[in-house]
């Protein structure tokens, strides 16, 4: 009895454990540090045209006017209402203000950065084991193209500077990112918005 027992435990561990290797694969460890330049492969592209931003845009000002912190934004206000997503390989950003409005497309590069470590704030998946929750970027960089209230601002080599903010494991997905930030920069602009990005489409819709 006691020998078919530890049989039965044995035979049990060893089909556990391919599960459990497989399960850990993504697992996150106090200290971890990943900084990369990465192609956008396919995986990463499904998961980009997940993701949806929120409706709403807040302009940055920090302590200054909305006229004199946004450089070749046409009559900047503090917030916009918002629509975007990733367009064949395109992020489309469509700002409104009342009866003003303007897009901004994004190209993606050929290689974004992707950003993911501890910071050492406390935060574990649960409560009694090890695995921190991980900060974690996706940051884009181009040059940009504007219409409406963007145009005038938008001449030759401005550009854009995309960010993915959230948390998670060692992999990456769309539900992982929570928020967003976005700067233009150029010899006529120099803004810069934030704001949240909504809950992305179900993988079964994202074909």
């Amino acid at each position: 009895m006691t020998r078919s027992f530890f049989i039965f435990v044995a035979i049990v561990t060893l089909l556990l454990l391919p599960c459990r290797l497989w399960a850990c694969a993504c697992c996150a460890h106090p200290g971890e540090y990943q900084i990369e330049f990465v192609k956008p492969d396919e995986f990463k592209l499904g998961e980009m045209k997940r993701i949806r931003f929120g409706t709403k845009a807040d302009l940055w000002t920090g302590e200054a006017d909305p006229e004199v912190a946004a450089k070749g934004l046409a009559h900047p206000a503090d917030a916009y209402s918002l629509s975007g997503s990733l367009v064949g390989k395109v992020w489309k950003l469509t700002f409104r203000n009342g009866d003003e409005s303007g897009t901004l497309d994004l190209p993606l590069p050929a290689k974004m950065l992707r950003f993911a470590a501890d910071i050492h704030d406390g935060r574990l998946k649960q409560p009694g084991f090890p695995e921190p929750v991980l900060y974690k970027e996706w940051r884009f960089e181009g040059e940009v193209n504007g219409t409406g209230v963007f145009k005038a601002g938008i001449t030759a080599r401005t550009k854009y500077v995309l960010v993915f903010q959230g948390r998670g494991n060692s992999c990456d997905g769309a539900e992982n990112f929570t928020h967003w930030q976005l700067k233009i920069t150029g010899k006529k602009a120099d803004y810069s918005f934030y704001g949240e990005l909504s809950t992305p489409v179900p993988e079964k819709q994202n074909e």
